[in-house]
């Protein structure tokens, strides 16, 4: 007699890398207060299946990220493929946090055979995201071939320690605080045992997300001087410190503003500005292209501001105190001719 072996549908789900947005603004958003929202960016392969949030529809997932807003606390997403088949997780979202989810539906068959086997060893997998930003959250999902009748144990193990399981301990889904662990791999590892005793029956596996540091935001221009211009020695003086920064920053540029006085001659800023740059140039052999003169208005007294502008950094703004129409030039008197 012919024995028939039933094949029943089954699925597999397979957590995939979180493609990143432009997270390095989002993940260093992570200080703002709690009345502010979390994110959550999913994706599954193929696209189109029903997402539900805390039970209420959220339209459907897509191949591509999709970014969803939630306010701070405790929310189950659920997506529904076909065959009835539903997954469901519980994240703690956290304000300024980024948690990934990007699944991968499988269709597959189970055979089950009439005389009974043993189902071990069966094969665990983990998904992770291949990247992630410092202060993510982070999820490790496994996928479990277990065909026998015992309720399996989920044993995680998070490497290095300082990282910090924010969710789902002893389950097949966990979420992990990347915060603090930089330019790391931040690793889970996944024991899974049904109890039996039968050490085929207790499986482990292990993947590994590599933690970005955050972004560091640029540099600005740094005003180191500002002083009046009495005589040319004492502006030379200042100027040497200016050229020596200049030499110690090979990628910065030095902005030199220079402001006439109240009664200083219209042209008094730029043959100022003049000056200093061809004494930087010429007398202490900084390259041209890294001094900017700026004519900076007008102030009460003839005076410099020394700036060092880092690459890739705005200029300084001239901040002048005296309007031009308030500017009114000395004038020089004639000299008197003595009578024979």
């Amino acid at each position: 007699m012919t024995r028939h072996t039933p094949r029943l549908p089954a699925f597999a789900l397979l957590l995939l890398a979180c493609s990143l947005c432009a997270s390095s603004a989002f993940a260093a958003q992570r200080d703002r207060t709690q009345n502010q929202s979390g994110r959550i960016e999913v994706s599954t392969t193929p696209g189109g299946y029903p997402i539900m949030i805390d039970g209420q529809p959220a339209g459907e997932t897509s191949t591509t990220v999709r970014l969803i807003d939630l306010p701070p606390g405790r929310h189950t997403v659920e997506i529904m493929f076909p065959n009835s088949t539903r997954w469901a997780h519980d994240f703690n979202i956290l304000p300024g946090k980024k948690n990934c989810i990007a699944l991968a539906y499988r269709p597959r068959a189970i055979e089950i055979p009439h005389a009974a086997q043993s189902p071990c060893p069966y094969p665990v997998n983990i998904s992770a995201p291949a990247t992630a930003t410092e202060g993510s959250i982070v999820t490790f999902s496994s996928d479990v071939a277990y065909a026998g009748p015992s309720a399996l144990t989920y044993t995680w193990t998070i490497s290095p320690p300082s990282a910090r399981i924010v969710s789902g301990a002893g389950t097949p889904t966990i979420t992990v605080d990347s915060t603090g662990i930089g330019r790391q791999r931040l690793t889970a590892i996944l024991v899974v045992d049904d109890g039996s005793g039968d050490r085929a029956c207790r499986q482990r596996a292990s993947a590994s997300t590599l933690i970005n540091a955050t972004p560091l935001p640029p540099v600005g221009p740094h005003r180191f001087d500002e002083f009046p211009s009495i005589a040319f020695d004492d502006d030379k003086a200042r100027l040497d410190n200016l050229a020596i920064e200049l030499q110690n920053n090979p990628g910065a540029t030095g902005y030199i503003i220079v402001y006439g006085g109240r009664n200083a001659r219209t042209d008094t800023a730029d043959r100022l500005g003049g000056r200093a740059r061809d004494y930087l140039v010429q007398t202490r052999g900084i390259d041209a292209s890294r001094v900017v003169v700026v004519n900076g208005g007008y102030r009460d007294t003839n005076s410099f501001e020394l700036w060092l502008v880092p690459q890739g950094a705005a200029p300084p703004a001239p901040t002048p105190t005296v309007r031009p129409g308030d500017v009114r030039p000395a004038t020089t008197a004639p000299r008197r001719t003595r009578r024979p």
